[in-house]
């Protein structure tokens, strides 16, 4: 297949574009490079896959020098102009869409760049696989949108009118964009939700990079909530390995589908919303107890209340990915963190303190 993945130079688009690479299949990857944190981390992601920095030029198609089927494109997903070249050009079978201004905290402060970027940066993709004949658009949602829901674990079946920041409101809206191209034009789309993705090449902002740095350079650690909060944190290996077999599965449509009691997660229309999480949630003082041992060194810490926008749990229920792919994320939080720290002390070359 020829699959076009957007936000290859960020922590999940990065992995799964080698792993599709890697398999065989003819990859274009797509990224803005924003300094929503450290472009030197999306740099050198990019040249781990073979892209050479001097060589990264806006709107300029450059090949890879360790993958021979993957190219790679720096341009803003609400160029629409050329967006809609680049998809003429390279005739697409499937797209996978990771490119979204992430984090909810930043939310707060700098809303607008989450509409262009996850609202009119969508729309331009939903239009582009709309008029090429794409088979099957996949896109990265997030466990953010159940926002107020108390009834846990999570389900897709579930209500989630109730977001609590303007980045969950965004990927709501892309999956209320997406159904509606499901409907109107046949267009196949799923939407991922994702539960607190960890793992080598992760995000800067992330819990377990913040940790870990802090408790290396010997600083206090921010615990919100004083501790009390868990999240299904998931390994970035586990991701990649559902996002590989939905973009592999396109929706049919549910034909038991009912108006009169419609389920959130499916349609008549080709669409369908799954959770991809760990379905083991960890408490956060024992996350923090794993990367202590781990490291060999007592963090300090220095506990706060819950911020605004932050929910106190998130626990995915996986049933219909199990149901429908036969697959289920199960690594362990003790091996992700330990890969996670040993890539760390590799990448920013720190001896590890025992």
């Amino acid at each position: 297949m020829k699959i076009l993945v957007t936000g290859t130079a960020g922590f999940i688009g990065y992995h799964l574009a080698n792993v599709l690479a890697k398999r065989g299949d003819e990859v274009v990857g797509v990224d803005n490079i924003n300094d929503y944190y450290d472009v030197n981390l999306k740099f050198d992601r990019l040249k781990d896959s073979g892209f050479e920095k001097e060589k990264i030029e806006y709107n300029k198609l450059i090949p890879s020098k360790k993958y021979p089927n993957y190219k790679f494109i720096k341009l803003n997903l609400e160029d629409r102009e050329n967006l809609e070249k680049l998809f003429k050009e390279e005739k697409f079978d499937k797209v996978c869409n990771l490119a979204a201004q992430a984090g909810v905290r930043y939310s707060l402060t700098n809303p607008y760049v989450y509409v262009d970027s996850n609202i009119v940066g969508f729309i331009n993709l939903l239009e582009c696989c709309r008029h090429n004949s794409i088979e099957h658009l996949a896109y990265a949602s997030s466990s953010s949108v159940y926002g107020l829901n108390e009834s846990q674990p999570f389900s897709t079946h579930d209500n989630v009118d109730h977001p609590i920041s303007l980045y969950a409101a965004s990927k709501k809206s892309n999956e209320l964009m997406a159904h509606t191209y499901s409907h109107l034009f046949n267009l196949p789309t799923t939407g991922l939700r994702f539960f607190t993705v960890y793992g080598p090449w992760g995000r800067p902002d992330m819990a377990l990079f913040l940790f870990t740095k802090a408790i290396l350079e010997d600083r206090a650690i921010d615990v919100y909530n004083y501790g009390d909060m868990q999240r299904d944190f998931t390994y970035i290996d586990d991701i990649v390995e559902g996002v590989v077999r939905v973009i592999d599965n396109p929706p049919k449509g549910n034909l038991n589908w009912s108006g009169k009691n419609p389920d959130p997660s499916s349609s008549k229309a080709p669409y369908k919303i799954y959770n991809i999480g760990n379905n083991a949630p960890v408490g956060l003082m024992d996350f923090i107890e794993e990367i202590e041992k781990k490291i060999g060194k007592k963090a300090k810490k220095n506990f706060l209340p819950l911020q605004p926008g932050d929910v106190k749990s998130t626990y995915a229920d996986v049933s219909d990915l199990i149901e429908d792919l036969g697959y289920k994320p199960q690594t362990p939080i003790r091996e992700g963190i330990s890969n996670f720290i040993d890539w760390y002390l590799d990448y920013y070359k720190i001896k590890e303190s025992k």
